[in-house]
Formats: structure tokens, C-alpha cells, sequence
């Protein structure tokens, strides 16, 4: 009885683990069948069908501290972006496939007009975009206008203001994340307009709405 439950919970989290659109969840799914994995496999030790079962029990046991591994450096990741603001919705749909790199101050990251092969976010430094002298301080996303800009030029040129420490995610696989997930496209062409567009005070607002009327 207890085994042929274990047996369909395991294969219902399994089930489950496909409709999950985010690592997270899929982890934390992903972590619960390897428990239950296991437990249907040593409940047959206590209705005499280990003997068939022990294969599932050393998979589910090697998998188990994989998936746990991951999910510790999935939560490293996420914890590190923490700080993000405007951009926090972009920054935790990425955050899962997002690896880390360190670049020294003064190195010159990429330069205006050259091929965008990569997106960036600042988790430790500063990084300065030498045209406009702005600088990006941790939580920022940069170098997605380069990516989703025609012809996939860089529009800007970033340098390492100090030590940096920088996660980055490849222009295919960003460019993958944004045909599987519709929400991700939209998030990343906000952050492209607030780059491109020049903000709007609400004084600003106000007299544009007052013309309006007036016209």
C-alpha cells in the first residue's frame, strides 16, 4: 500500500517538475522526487521488492546532492542581486543563468561599435560608460541595448572603473530566454527604453497633459 504511494507521489512531483518555468521552483521540485525517489525505493525493503527497487535508490542518491548543489549556487546568485531596483524583475528572471567573472579596474569591458556577444550585471564595483560617464554600481544590468539593437552593436563603451566583479549571460542564450519567456522580452525593452529615453518629471507630465487638453 505505502509503497504504491510513494511510488505515485515520486512520479507526480516528477510530472509536476515539467510545468515550472523558473530554476527555483524546478530545484526545490526537483529535490522533493529525489526524496520521494528514495523513500519508495527503501519502503521495499519492507515489503521485499529492494532487490528491484535499489537501481532508483542509487540514481535518487547521486542526484540528491546535485540538485542540492545547485540550488545553493541558484540562491548565491540571487542573494547577490538582491540589491537590484529598477531593474529586480529582469535581474531575478535571469538570475538562474547568470555566471560570475572578476575583471581588474581600468579594463575596458567593450567598446562602441563592436560586435554584443554578452549582457552584464554589476554584483561587486563600478563600471563607468565612457560616452556619458555614467556609472552602474552593483545591481545594474548593462549591454542588453547592444544585444537588441540592430545589427547587434554595441552602442556605448564600458570600462571597469574599479576591481569588478561582474555576472554575465551570452547574447544566444539571452536571446533564448526571451523566445521562451514572452515577459523577459518585455522587462529587457523597458530597460532599453529607460536607456534610450529621457525621464519624465512629473512637472514635466503635467504640462504635456494640460497641452493636451488645450489642443
Amino acid at each position: 500500500m505505502w509503497l504504491v504511494v510513494a511510488g505515485w507521489v515520486a512520479a507526480a512531483l516528477v510530472f509536476a517538475s515539467f510545468f515550472m518555468t523558473t530554476m527555483l521552483p524546478l530545484r526545490l521540485l526537483a529535490i522533493a522526487s529525489n526524496v520521494a525517489f528514495m523513500t519508495y525505493a527503501l519502503l521495499g525493503l519492507v515489503y521485499g521488492d529492494f532487490g528491484r527497487l535499489y537501481p532508483i535508490l542509487v540514481l535518487h542518491a547521486a542526484l540528491l546532492p546535485l540538485n542540492v548543489t545547485r540550488l545553493r549556487q541558484l540562491r548565491r546568485v540571487i542573494a547577490a542581486v538582491a540589491g537590484a531596483t529598477a531593474d529586480e524583475e529582469a535581474v531575478r528572471a535571469l538570475a538562474p543563468y547568470l555566471r560570475a567573472e572578476s575583471h581588474p579596474a581600468g579594463e575596458t569591458l567593450f567598446v562602441r561599435g563592436e560586435e554584443a556577444g554578452r549582457l552584464f550585471l554589476v554584483e561587486r564595483g563600478t563600471i563607468e560608460l565612457a560616452e556619458s560617464g555614467t556609472r552602474l554600481e552593483r545591481g545594474a544590468i548593462f549591454g542588453e541595448v547592444g544585444l537588441l539593437a540592430p545589427h547587434g552593436r554595441r552602442t556605448a563603451t564600458a570600462v571597469c572603473a574599479t576591481d569588478c566583479t561582474l555576472l554575465t549571460l551570452t547574447a544566444e542564450r539571452t536571446l533564448e530566454l526571451c523566445y521562451q519567456d514572452a515577459r523577459l522580452a518585455v522587462l529587457l525593452a523597458r530597460l532599453v527604453a529607460a536607456r534610450v529615453t529621457p525621464a519624465v518629471t512629473p512637472a514635466e507630465s503635467g504640462s504635456s497633459a494640460a497641452a493636451g487638453r488645450g489642443t
